[in-house]
């Protein structure tokens, strides 16, 4: 049976106005990923909870969030992609709006997830929906478009919710996306009210969608509670993992079986779609494991607050924003996809590598400098790979291929934020344990630090504390900077995978067909 013809692209103003409409859609949706996470602990005191519990309103957007991405495909057929987009994107305003209002930690943890729920189809959708507007050949500009909100948002989301946070109230984080996605909903529905996609009933693979929160949820929980629960060692965190483990397994035989899968497993037959799915992934993981480091490092053991550690973090965007474009013409073109994600990939590596360099002591500029050239990294990587997974495949099959690779990325950025912050305090541990050795009376420098402690007037007590604040530093540091040499170690071995995907189309492939 041959696919329905898709609508025809847009053009001139019609297609900017378009690409500004879905964009503001999903800037306000990435944003959201990360604007709270400066905010807990006055989100926290606010409703009387510790800091602790406060991170329930990160992991609830995740978990959510990944979970509702992979039905994107389904809900797409049943509903219709225009109808669908804008339908989740009012309901993200309202659930905004509410997590605003919410006067307890339960009501915004509610509020939350119902938002993650949400903004799970919209991400994919977006792209859909601008492949459909560019012509073929114009599809890494779309994809171009898309990148530039994906990767900008994350930076900006520290910087606006900590001066939120500072100049008016934390529920504030929240409602701006009200008049910014009021815009969005309204501007949408003016440019595709008439370009719906065909609607067809299939049933829902209930049992699949049962076992894929159950695995996502119980693997999420187990990373988040890990640490504090001693691992293994807790009843509680062998259950959780256990029940992932199982789930997964269930889940895996389930949808390969299924008729109608939640997931469409069989779209791993692929390769390009395979590789350039896992590529992103593992990538992103450790893309993002470093973005959730580097600020956490910064401002409990270096003295920046949160705005001046975002501060570090922003220049990713000068070279992402300037190069983007220049990526997004050319890729799958006048050049192999492969060589850009390949240079990026080396890139990545060597900003890692340059942070493992980084010392108690570092200035402004040293900690910048990566941060600059990482930009260069994150424009030729997202949109060559993208293509590359979504390139080989129908327009029918673009909806659930986008909704799967958005689920394992998210995922995985999700996972790998919890394993980088528990490998630090492992590595923390173990550095501190072997830096305490070597402060013994007969140690030269350590009797040098306590004379001078002593000639600035500390006593005995203060001169400990002031050696153990010392140690606790450099142990974190040396920890930060192991994990990432690691990371710059799983970079470059990725770049094998990424030419393990078959010379692109040059006319574009079907992810450029869905254009047309």
């Amino acid at each position: 049976m041959a696919p329905p013809p898709a609508n025809k692209p847009l053009e001139g103003s019609e297609r900017l106005l378009a690409s500004l409409a879905v964009g503001l859609a999903t800037f306000m949706n990435v944003l959201d990923t990360s604007i709270a996470n400066v905010s807990i602990p006055a989100i926290a005191g606010d409703l009387g909870v510790s800091p602790n519990q406060g991170t329930w309103t990160i992991t609830s957007f995740a978990v959510a969030n990944a979970i509702s991405v992979p039905l994107t495909g389904w809900l797409t057929e049943r509903f219709g992609q225009v109808r669908l987009f804008l339908a989740t994107t009012a309901l993200f305003i309202v659930a905004s709006l509410l997590c605003g209002l919410s006067f307890s930690m339960p009501m915004l943890i509610f509020f939350r997830i119902v938002q993650g729920a949400v903004a799970g189809p919209m991400i994919p959708l977006s792209q859909t929906l601008l492949l459909s507007t560019y012509p073929r050949e114009k599809a890494g500009v779309a994809l171009a478009t898309f990148s530039l909100t994906i990767l900008v948002a994350p930076v900006v989301g520290p910087l606006l919710g900590g001066w939120i946070t500072d100049n008016f109230s934390w529920p504030w984080i929240f409602w701006i996306n009200v008049p910014v996605g009021i815009v969005a909903l309204g501007m949408t529905w003016m440019i595709y009210r008439d370009r719906e996609t065909p609607r067809v009933k299939k049933p829902i693979d209930s049992v699949g969608l049962a076992l894929l929160v159950v695995w996502v949820g119980a693997l999420q929980l187990m990373l988040d509670k890990g640490k504090d629960l001693d691992w293994f060692a807790s009843t509680e965190i062998v259950v959780l993992g256990i029940a992932a483990a199982l789930a997964f397994a269930l889940f895996l035989v389930w949808e390969l079986t299924d008729e109608h899968p939640v997931v469409d497993l069989s779209l791993f037959r692929n390769r390009n779609f395979s590789t350039g799915t896992v590529a992103i992934a593992l990538a992103y993981a450790a893309y993002f494991g470093s973005i959730v480091l580097l600020p956490l490092w910064l401002q409990q053991y270096m003295g920046y607050t949160a705005t001046d550690a975002g501060i570090v973090l922003a220049p990713v965007g000068l070279l992402a924003l300037v190069l983007t474009p220049i990526v997004g013409r050319t890729s799958g073109t006048r050049i192999d996809p492969r060589y850009y994600a390949t240079l990026s990939l080396v890139i990545f590596a060597v900003v890692a590598w340059m942070r493992s360099r980084f010392t108690t002591d570092v200035d402004l500029w040293t900690l910048l400098l990566p941060t600059i050239l990482q930009g260069a990294a994150v424009s030729a990587f997202f949109i060559p790979l993208t293509g590359v997974a979504l390139g080989d495949l129908r327009q029918d099959q673009i909806a659930a291929a986008s909704g799967l690779n958005n689920f394992l990325r998210i995922s995985a950025g999700a996972f790998a934020t919890s394993v980088a912050t528990t490998l630090w305090e492992a590595r923390a541990a173990l550095h501190h344990a072997q830096l305490v050795e070597h402060l013994t009376p007969g140690n030269p420098t350590t009797s040098a630090t306590l004379d001078l402690l002593t000639r600035l007037g500390m006593n005995e007590q203060q001169r400990l504390a002031y050696l153990e604040r010392l140690v606790t530093q450099q142990a974190f540091t040396l920890s930060a900077l192991d994990l990432f040499y690691a990371s710059a170690i799983v970079l470059v071995v990725l770049i094998p995978l990424v030419w393990m995907a078959r010379p692109p189309r040059r006319s574009g492939g079907g992810a450029a067909a869905g254009a047309h």
